[in-house]
């Protein structure tokens, strides 16, 4: 299918008069989509059960009119002020016992059976209004899930949901001491409802008891996303999705994601760079105006996965946001940059967040294609070229990577609930790994750690991974020439015990984690050769053959049979070894690219893209800066 653009917009925001031009200019500019209606539940329902919707009527129609197809949001993620006082303990509470209240936004706990009910409900109304209308082309189910905090929280309506979510999976509260280890501190229970949310404890609570909490907080938000979907689904036929946030792992996407049609994300390169990525300062002023080479595209692949290949941006930066510690305007060229490299993912629509930048409220400082006074901003003239470039483009096909990486929500709990060694996260590990492999040129699938389908694969990445079974070995095996793991993967039990294996016990490598250590930021341990680890460090043994070692003769990486085990965490000279190593193993062809340039295969289309603030050359070719250059595979590669 010929990828498409969209943008949101808000006529609740604009006197009525302006709906109609609007929407012819969104037309005109190229635009197909419009996401509407997320965040007006007070206007679609000012007091209980008074309705009015006569307003969303017409907005719908003059927008479809226009010929745009609308996205329609429920309005869960703002209850109106009322429902406060209809359902005074709906509010989330956070670890120090405070309520998080009213005067923003996701004011609201998963485990509140009202509101999950009173969520429900107007999902109804609104599915049995919107569900056939022919200009409603899709629906967004709440909004951000996990944004601001809230996934987790530590209400009486959690703890009383959490109590008997541990009854269903234990069955007896002596199953649960003895899968926690309770005998650890005379933590024993004697029945479940003497069991509390682990917050507010003298020291650290047991990891095996934060894990639990962690996996039912997830449990409850794929439980309050269903509950919408089970009224909207017999209403419509129109595709469901939900837009996920970036470097929020708080909950299991993948669980969310199967009871939805489509994935779809917010990305804000920029805001991101400053907000939520680990980089030294050489770096950040490198790409300040542009976001990190690789943030957006981790994100774009693994929400690809989420929505089993179908998946959109959202929310596309348009220009400086609002909530970042400093937010600089995009360079020229980015905002379509941005929307093409979606596009090279994969993406079918992308979505610039928001037409008209707002007057008012927490967000007046965040840009839009329009500003406040209804004069173009820079990045519509880059939306309008962006709709060209799609035209011309046509069609964009995806194809199986020969390169995947296992990802897993639960790992990244089970790391937070006990680091070990302060610096060490979850996704750094992935994401550096993910880096290197983009550092060398190659396109990259992820797949959940619980995919029974992963097959085909030349090789799969699978660093952190928490727990290893017998069947996840087979399937990895089984899924790829060469199966990478470590550091600290199969560290531990699903009840966050040392397995009884051993670490990381693995039937086909010889090899065991004896001893573990972590490391200071200035303190790094040398690899023979080139390349050093840092953070984490696993040592060592077994007769599994070492293919690389540490400068002090203990093994820095263990392979055979299909199976390699890493056992430090790798800088970037580390990594880049390890992927020459496993791509002469598997005869993978690697493209390896110079700062910034980064490449992405489709069926029909190499895309090269670069996030320098200038030109850089490849092969010979000269590729602007904060540009992308589009090969067609029938002929030779540009760069």
């Amino acid at each position: 299918m010929t990828p498409e653009l969209g943008v949101c917009y808000y006529p609740e925001h604009w006197p009525e008069a302006m709906w109609a031009e609007d929407a012819d200019l969104m037309v005109k500019s190229g635009l197909s989509w419009v996401r509407i209606g997320e965040f007006a539940w007070s206007r679609l329902e000012p007091a209980p059960s008074a309705l009015l919707f006569d307003w969303l009527d017409r907005a719908i129609e003059t927008l479809g009119a226009a010929g745009l197809k609308v996205v329609l949001g429920t309005p869960t993620a703002t209850p109106p002020r009322w429902m406060l006082d209809k359902h005074p303990e709906m509010l989330a509470v956070d670890a120090q016992g405070q309520p998080r209240k009213f005067g923003s936004r996701r004011h609201y706990c998963f485990s509140h059976q009202g509101y999950i009910a009173e969520s429900a409900r107007i999902a109804r109304i609104m599915g049995e209004r919107y569900g056939r209308n022919p200009h409603v082309a899709a629906w967004q189910i709440d909004n951000e899930y996990g944004c601001h905090d809230t996934t987790v929280s530590y209400s009486q309506s959690a703890l009383h949901a959490f109590q008997h979510w541990l009854a269903v999976q234990y069955g007896t509260v002596e199953a649960l001491n003895a899968a926690w280890g309770n005998v650890f501190w005379s933590m024993e229970y004697g029945s479940f409802d003497q069991i509390d949310l682990p917050n507010l404890t003298v020291t650290e609570p047991n990891p095996a008891h934060v894990l639990a909490f962690r996996r039912f907080s997830s449990d409850q938000v794929v439980a309050f996303n269903r509950a919408q979907v089970d009224v909207l689904r017999p209403l419509t036929d129109a595709p469901l999705l939900h837009n996920y946030m970036g470097r929020v792992l708080d909950f299991d996407h993948f669980e969310v994601g199967a009871d939805l049609d489509i994935a779809t994300w917010d990305s804000y390169p920029i805001g991101f760079l400053s907000d939520r990525l680990e980089a030294d300062e050489a770096h950040k002023t490198a790409f300040l105006q542009q976001g990190d080479p690789d943030m957006q595209a981790f994100h774009h692949d693994l929400y690809r996965a989420v929505g089993r290949g179908r998946w959109w941006v959202m929310e596309q930066q348009p220009g400086p946001v609002n909530w970042a510690p400093y937010n600089p305007a995009p360079l020229p060229g980015m905002v379509r940059l941005w929307s093409l490299e979606a596009v090279a993912h994969g993406a079918e629509v992308v979505s610039y967040f928001r037409w008209r930048q707002a007057p008012f409220g927490q967000e007046q400082m965040h840009a839009g294609l329009f500003t406040p006074a209804n004069i173009p901003a820079p990045a519509l003239a880059e939306a309008r070229e962006t709709a060209h470039d799609l035209a011309e483009l046509g069609a964009v096909t995806q194809q199986q990577a020969q390169v995947a990486i296992l990802f897993d929500y639960a790992s990244d709990w089970a790391w937070t609930a006990q680091p070990q060694g302060a610096g060490f996260n979850y996704f750094r590990l992935v994401f550096s790994a993910y880096r290197a492999l983009r550092r060398a040129g190659l396109s990259v699938d992820f797949a959940s750690a619980t995919d029974n389908a992963v097959a085909g694969y030349k090789l799969i990445l699978a660093p952190g991974l928490a727990t290893l079974d017998g069947d996840l070995e087979r399937r990895l095996t089984e899924g790829c020439d060469l199966a990478i793991l470590g550091p600290r993967s199969g560290a531990i039990t699903h009840d966050f015990q040392i397995p009884a294996t051993g670490r990381p016990g693995l039937s086909e490598l010889d090899c065991d984690v004896d001893l573990v250590e972590t490391l200071p930021p200035n303190v790094q341990r040398n690899v023979d050769g080139g390349g050093a680890a840092h953070h984490w460090i696993d040592r060592l043994s077994g007769t599994a053959p070492d293919l690389l070692t540490f400068t002090d003769g203990t093994p820095a990486l263990k392979g055979a049979n299909g199976l390699w085990y890493l056992a430090g965490f790798p800088d970037e000279a580390l990594w880049d070894r390890v992927i020459a190593m496993a791509a002469q193993e598997v005869g993978l062809n690697l493209h390896p690219l110079p700062a910034g340039l980064r490449r992405r295969e489709t069926e029909q289309h190499v895309f090269l893209i670069n996030y320098n603030a200038i030109p850089v050359t490849w092969n010979g070719q000269e590729i602007d800066a904060c540009d992308v250059v589009i090969a067609k595979k029938d002929a030779p590669e540009e760069g």
